[in-house]
């Protein structure tokens, strides 16, 4: 097994040059002189000039990739402009907030998807089942830009519950936690429902019934088990989609993470901190996911970690 982990963590560190190779590329691609951006409007040609020569971006592309790269692998994720500090501290004080948030999000989603698909897989055909169906369509369906706008008008403007903007309060956190984990939540109904409907068809599940064994043990250390497989991988690969930084609910509801962050690098042409934004994230989507492989592998003896 510690050969397997192995051989993924070196294919991680493919992933990653890949990722590096196209986010140099694609930021660069985007348009807009980055020194023109941190200079004022009155900067004159000479200047700019100069304010490129100090960012490196007068040298060849190869040049500029190579000393990123080297850069990287001494712990220096690069220096931001339009921050005036370094890209390393920016993405350390912004993670945290974006893995509170993350961490939020899966807790209150989990609270109430797993019950909600469990009890529907048990009682396929009943009130309730229709319910998580119903649940699940409109969670996966829902824009998640309308359902911002409307908790916001709802429990921030009228009703003046909750405050909209900012993390100074654990208030703050409510609307965005909701908003980022509704689609994630009905995702694990379904797929939790799925799967105890096809689990409690199975045999090895008839026959520990027939031993006398009660029901909610059958269905909660026998049946559930299984039925998790796919739920962990869901929960695995969301998870280190939010701890990337969800753009859209951090923009929208000012919450200060690396997604609001990665928002103003594009829009300011912050080549390195793009690029290091990036790096990041696609490390932490990778280790989720290798995490995940790891805990249905131990769950699960059947399944062969690869």
């Amino acid at each position: 097994m510690w050969r397997k982990i192995l051989n993924r963590f070196i294919a991680t560190i493919i992933v990653l040059i890949g990722v590096s190779v196209i986010a140099f590329a694609l930021v660069r691609l985007g348009g807009g002189d980055p020194a023109a951006l941190v200079l004022p409007d009155t900067a004159t040609e000479e200047q700019i000039e100069e304010q490129r020569v100090k960012m490196g971006l007068d040298k060849p592309l190869v040049v500029q990739y190579v000393t990123y790269i080297s850069n990287v692998l001494h712990g220096d994720l690069g220096y931001s402009y339009h921050y005036n500090m370094n890209v390393s501290k920016l993405i350390a004080y912004r993670l945290p907030n974006t893995a509170r948030l993350a961490l939020f999000s899966l807790i209150i989603s989990l609270l109430w998807s797993v019950p909600l698909g469990l009890i529907a897989g048990i009682k396929k055909g009943t009130p309730i089942d229709s319910f998580a169906m119903l649940f699940a369509i409109v969670g996966q369906s829902m824009s998640t830009v309308w359902l911002s706008l409307m908790l916001i008008l709802i429990f921030g403007v009228k009703l003046k519950w909750l405050p909209t903007q900012g993390y100074e309060s654990f208030k703050n956190i409510i609307m965005p936690g909701i908003c980022q984990g509704f689609a994630f939540s009905a995702n694990v109904t379904r797929m939790l429902r799925s799967g105890m409907i096809d689990v409690l068809q199975e045999d090895h599940i008839t026959a520990t019934r027939a031993r006398g064994i009660g029901k909610f043990k059958v269905y909660t250390k026998y049946a559930l088990k299984n039925a998790l497989v796919p739920v962990i991988t869901i929960i695995g690969s969301q998870f280190g989609f939010l701890m990337a930084g969800s753009i859209l609910i951090e923009s929208v509801f000012g919450w200060p993470g690396v997604g609001e962050l990665m928002m103003t690098a594009i829009s300011s042409r912050d080549y390195q901190l793009v690029q290091s934004i990036l790096l990041i994230s696609a490390f932490i989507f990778v280790i989720c996911n290798l995490l995940a492989d790891i805990a249905y592998t131990l769950i699960d003896k059947r399944i062969e970690f690869n």
